[in-house]
């Protein structure tokens, strides 16, 4: 297919009558997603009057209309833009500007955040997902006739079709530009490598908004004709357990600390899943042995991938001998290289940046040509994080991106809380390094020094942040020193700071 809404219309007239999103004790099938995204493609051709390349924002929660949402938006030749449901109003109301979002898709349940950017951003119209007939009303189980049925679109691989925002060093996300062929290759690449067929049923547990869940969770089931699993009880993870029991998932793309809660389910606990993927951060050890001893019938396999690769980049895999502790190999038609600092490759076992070329990457950044000059190098994406190939071609990675964070398996970059901390009044110095959080994986800690005479409120500072930033870049705690250790240059020392929080540098 060419395109990704003629491949889902493909998918749906093929499955037309199975079931694609389950939703508590709900079920939707092909048809009726078809038919919502039908729905949503009409309006905001005929009433919004978007055009091809117009930007539209998807801003919900996870519930089953971010998938008509998004195949909607796409269906009119929009370019999606996924807008994560944590940030607080003027963090929307940047990505927002910067990407040109002309509708924003919503709910009602984000209307407080939501009125802060509307004063922010009085030109941007509004439509409410509460204000399309419900799923179950959407269509019957018939397939829509001719007369109904929105067409298929026109465009082709190369045409942008998403833009997904990540945390960039400058303090400022950027919105990676990926293109239907981008999207198209990874979901095909995933397709081999995990082995997808027409009747898995994936558990969606993360955020909807995160590049590994557009495409390892929506796009990948829904386009092989399998169907998403998105779990509503998020907060009781007792019932979130029920409900992959009840609706036999098979597989559960997540985060390590899922793994490690799952590892301690009672012993009569038997989950149906065949094939766990770990992502969105590293996999330790200690929990990858806990799940494997405790579910010995179920893969459990760490991947790699970031936003700028449509996000999936290399897997163990699934059969075989996987190598725990590795990110596996490259997915099919992707390569990756370990490179110097000066563009060489590097032999098996040297340490260098992992570097990735393939259909799966990035056109580049988001009316940022310098920083996509910087990222892109004929063709190859430089990642920024360190590593090394073994001889036996598996990757490991030693170090993340040097100072990015990843609270809840979301990139966050320490400048970006540092620079909101430097507006609290008497703050003279300011760096943000992580700290382990068994619960979120990793929490920022602040450490600030102050003006002379400047008498320090821990929870006034927290406080001031608290407005400003999504809850989850919100620093654990606020560490008073006298000055911040600095090198011979100037440049604050952030690995002396990991040692004062007691983690390897």
């Amino acid at each position: 297919m060419k395109n990704l809404h003629a491949a889902f219309l493909a998918s749906a007239t093929k499955h037309c009558h199975q079931t694609a999103v389950h939703w508590g004790e709900q079920e939707f099938t092909y048809a009726q997603v078809r038919a919502q995204a039908d729905q949503i493609s009409r309006l905001l051709r005929d009433t919004y009057g978007i055009q091809p390349g117009d930007r539209v924002g998807i801003w919900l929660k996870n519930r089953p209309e971010f998938v008509s949402a998004l195949f909607g938006a796409l269906g009119v030749d929009a370019v999606v833009v996924p807008i994560n449901n944590f940030l607080k109003g003027p963090e929307v109301a940047y990505q927002v500007s910067d990407a040109g979002i002309r509708v924003l898709i919503t709910e009602q349940e984000l209307n407080l955040t939501g009125n802060e950017v509307r004063q922010l951003c009085p030109q941007l119209r509004w439509l409410t997902v509460e204000d399309l007939p419900s799923l179950d009303k959407a269509a019957g189980t018939s397939e829509p006739s001719e007369l109904d049925a929105f067409p298929a679109s026109n465009l082709n691989e190369d045409d942008l079709a998403v833009l997904i925002y990540t945390s960039g060093t400058t303090g400022k996300p950027k919105g990676a530009m990926l293109t239907h062929g981008n999207l198209l290759h990874n979901v095909e690449s995933c397709r081999q490598v995990l082995a997808v067929v027409d009747f898995d049923r994936f558990v969606l547990m993360l955020p909807m908004f995160h590049s590994f869940m557009l495409t390892v969770c929506i796009l990948l089931p829904l386009l092989v004709g399998g169907s998403v699993i998105v779990i509503k009880s998020l907060q009781q993870p007792k019932n979130a357990v029920m409900e992959i029991l009840q609706k036999r998932g098979t597989v559960l793309p997540a985060m390590a600390a899922l793994f490690r809660a799952l590892a301690q389910l009672p012993a009569e606990i038997t989950l149906p899943l065949r094939l766990c993927i770990s992502g969105a951060g590293p996999l330790p050890m200690e929990i990858y042995k806990a799940f494997t001893t405790r579910h010995a019938g179920v893969r459990l396999i760490e991947g790699y991938g970031l936003s700028e690769a449509s996000p999936v980049v290399s897997v163990n895999p699934i059969n075989g001998d996987d190598i725990p502790g590795t990110i596996g190999l490259p997915i099919p038609n992707v390569q990756m290289e370990i490179r110097d600092d000066n563009g060489n490759p590097l032999p098996d076992g040297e340490v260098g940046e992992i570097c990735v070329c393939g259909g799966n990457v990035m056109t580049g950044y988001w009316n940022s040509p310098e920083k996509t000059q910087e990222a892109l190098v004929e063709g190859w994406l430089l990642t920024g994080d360190v590593g090394y190939r073994r001889t036996d071609g598996f990757y490991v990675i030693t170090e993340r991106k040097k100072d990015m964070l990843k609270p809840n398996g979301i990139n966050v970059y320490p400048r970006e809380i540092e620079e909101v901390i430097y507006r609290f009044p008497g703050v003279r110095e300011a760096a943000v390094v992580g700290e382990p959080c068994e619960r979120r994986g990793e929490r920022p800690v602040a450490f600030i020094s102050v003006d002379e005479g400047i008498e320090f409120s821990e929870k006034a500072l927290l406080d001031f942040l608290r407005l400003e930033l999504a809850d989850y870049k919100l620093p654990r705690r606020a560490i008073l020193l006298a000055s911040l250790p600095r090198n011979m240059t100037g440049k604050i020392l952030k690995t002396e700071l990991r040692k004062l929080l007691g983690r390897p540098v």
